[in-house]
């Protein structure tokens, strides 16, 4: 649903599908948020007096009160604590513990629910929806927690931890958009559970390890239908339904099980198929390797604009780092390690906790190293895989990261 407004209601964050009313005689082609009263401002100025915006595209930021704001309680929690997003209230190792217990927990439900399914019993979403409300509470403590643990795959549990990885995900993203708490929780419940339709598709085709004949892959397009039709018969509505059923559709109608395009495709399902592209592209399978981060957000940017939302992709990129945190990177002067934290200012130098020497293959002290203090010889060279060196990775997250 599309609304007309008056120039003078165009706020920043809105996103303005055409000019409905002008003086003037310029032509404005493009659709697309406007990002700043500048904008808005230009628009007045060569005469444009009504615009048709999309309610459902807005941006939402949070509006600070002028008001002393109480100190949050425990229940309080998953509210942003600052302006800035990247603002943390405890360190990384101090969360890692929780985030694994609620990964843990969050696989546990999983096969459980599959198992349900299966046996035809609905699914109960509520033990989800806590699910998803600890990760929104842990991300507002600490993204880094849960963003390292993404990073964390087992190739024979890509279709639980998949769903998991896009939730933790989604949540960070929609945090970086200021998007209020009730909309986060929906869309980190949407999000764990977007695949849940996958369970109906037979084995030998969901875990065929090769590529698809065109009618396996017309089998595996009909996931995203189940999905929608579990959630909505297990009683969840609104925007968890449709990143379930709506995560495979494409701007340009090309996408799937139900050819949605354009404007038919929210801000919210727009994020979802983003964060599911990614998470995919990096995932290790039995039957593929990985790619790195920075491989796969060159495909996501071939997919712009037919695919993908170039506004909202620039916003996830942005918001997860070039070197997301829990990446296996390699030092110039042969030292390995872990990106501990992001560094939005400079993406290309991020903290990094280095445990091993590459060329004398052997671990090592664990040492904190900023990048944007570092010697001359400790630059960033490369992303690269624990296989590479026959690193354990979640050997040196249990004795190095977790208290």
């Amino acid at each position: 649903m599309h609304d007309t407004i008056s120039i003078n209601q165009l706020k920043p964050g809105m996103f303005v599908v055409q000019v409905s009313k002008q003086s003037g005689s310029v032509k404005i082609k493009n659709q697309g948020w406007v990002k700043t009263q500048t904008a808005i401002d230009k628009l007045k100025k060569v005469g444009v007096q009504e615009v048709i915006i999309d309610p459902d595209k807005t941006l939402q930021r949070k509006k600070p009160s002028k008001e002393a704001q109480p100190k949050p309680t425990s229940t309080e929690s998953a509210k942003p604590q600052s302006s800035d997003p990247w603002a943390s209230s405890v360190s990384v190792e101090s969360e890692l513990n929780k985030a694994q217990r609620l990964y843990s927990e969050a696989k546990q439900l999983q096969s459980k629910a599959f198992k349900d399914i299966k046996a035809g019993r609905k699914i109960d979403v509520g033990p989800f929806k806590d699910v998803a409300k600890g990760f929104m509470d842990s991300v507002f403590r600490n993204q880094d927690a849960l963003a390292c643990l993404t990073r964390l795959r087992e190739k024979d549990a890509y279709l639980m931890e998949h769903s998991i990885n896009v939730s933790i995900l989604m949540t960070i993203f929609a945090k970086h958009l200021r998007l209020d708490t009730d909309t986060i929780h929906e869309l980190a419940t949407g999000a764990l559970l977007h695949d849940i339709g996958k369970i109906k598709i037979p084995d030998e085709i969901l875990h065929k390890p090769g590529r698809l004949t065109e009618q396996e892959f017309a089998v595996i397009k009909d996931h995203a239908r189940f999905s929608k039709e579990i959630l909505e018969q297990s009683g969840l509505t609104g925007i968890a339904v449709d990143i379930a059923g709506f995560h495979h559709e494409r701007i340009d109608g090309t996408g799937y099980p139900f050819g949605k395009k354009a404007e038919e495709i929210s801000q919210y399902v727009r994020m979802a198929s983003i964060v599911d592209v990614y998470d995919a592209l990096t995932a290790e399978r039995v039957y593929k390797e990985g790619m790195t981060p920075i491989q796969a957000f060159k495909i996501l940017k071939d997919g712009v604009p037919n695919s993908f939302d170039g506004e909202l992709l620039n916003r996830f990129i942005q918001c997860i780092g070039v070197h997301p945190v829990g990446t296996l990177v390699k030092l110039t002067n042969h030292k390995v390690g872990v990106v501990s934290r992001s560094n939005p200012n400079d993406p290309l130098k991020p903290q990094v906790k280095t445990f091993y020497n590459a060329k004398h293959a052997h671990y090592t002290k664990v040492e904190d190293i900023d990048l944007t203090r570092a010697r001359a010889n400790e630059e960033l060279e490369a992303a690269v895989k624990p296989e590479l060196f026959n690193i354990d990775l979640m050997r040196f997250f249990k004795h190095s990261l977790m208290p």
